[in-house]
């Protein structure tokens, strides 16, 4: 058993397994020159961990692949990967969260065919096949060259998701004082992420209606959507007479001055300064 190390097929890969692949060197489990691509089974006895070959799921044998018939699961390899890192205390429980809200869920749907997308949308995983090189009689040293290419596209994926998870995070408490201060608006004198914490937060039944946070060098007025999964729609609209306006032409109808500009789907406006996005609020609270 060669310690750290890593073996998943050869020849054309996917994202489950090229994802599998991407945590465990994101959470330092195994080094990169320990991984092996074959289907040789003399040469995947040797590795610690096997991913998406071999036709045994046995977590304590580190060996997660889900093509055969007696797995019945949901889970492709990189939802199984993902389970085991959670269950041995590897993972922290609100970061797997994350990684399977936000990209398992679907990589896995993919993956086991349950998955369908309209026209014209692009997934993950659609987007980790692209790195398979184009030519089908490609050889063995190319293909190998394109999977180290694509695990490194979702290695850097997944430790920007980590950190910007991580951030959100250190945000929560700024967010709960927001949310203690008043009934009507979350009030922020600095740009966090505020949403994700908002409906962890029980935000589903707060009644602020509205956001003001600095955005960039302007102010911003946003309305808060009615819960965490329905983020097109807000709980009330800015005012239909403000919708595709910009300048002076919102501030002629808002009688507010400092304005920039009202998106057409009434959701957000930026105005100059603090002062013009809250009377850009009072004046929308009083219709």
């Amino acid at each position: 058993m060669s310690d750290r190390s890593f073996g998943t097929h050869d020849g054309t890969f996917h994202a489950d397994e090229v994802t599998a692949c991407a945590m465990l060197l994101l959470l330092e489990l195994i080094d990169i020159d320990k991984i092996v691509r074959t289907r040789d089974q003399a040469k995947l006895d040797h590795c610690e961990w096997v991913c998406d070959v071999g036709g045994i799921y046995d977590p304590s044998k580190k060996r997660f692949d889900h093509h055969q018939s007696d797995y019945q699961g949901e889970y492709s390899s990189a939802g199984m990967i993902l389970a085991h890192l959670l269950e041995t205390g590897l993972i922290d429980p609100g970061l797997a969260h994350h990684f399977r809200q936000t990209l398992m869920i679907g990589i896995d749907a993919h993956d086991n065919g349950r998955a369908g997308l309209p026209l014209g949308f692009c997934s993950f995983s659609h987007v980790v096949s692209n790195f398979v090189p184009v030519r089908y009689d490609a050889s063995d040293a190319e293909q190998d060259a394109a999977f180290i290419e694509v695990l490194g596209f979702v290695l850097g994926h997944l430790k920007r998701s980590k950190e910007r998870f991580l951030y959100a995070q250190s945000c929560r408490h700024l967010v709960l004082e927001a949310m203690k201060r008043s009934d009507e608006c979350l009030m922020f004198d600095q740009p966090i992420p505020w949403m994700d914490a908002f409906f962890e937060l029980d935000g589903k039944d707060h009644p602020a209606l509205f956001v003001v946070m600095p955005s960039g060098h302007n102010w911003k007025l946003r309305g808060i959507p009615p819960t965490g999964e329905e983020r097109m729609k807000v709980r009330k609209p800015l005012p239909e007479a403000w919708a595709g306006l910009l300048g002076e032409d919102l501030e002629k109808v808002a009688k507010v001055p400092g304005a920039v500009f009202c998106h057409k789907g009434r959701f957000i406006s930026v105005w100059e300064s603090k002062e013009a996005a809250l009377q850009a609020l009072a004046a929308v609270l009083k219709k």
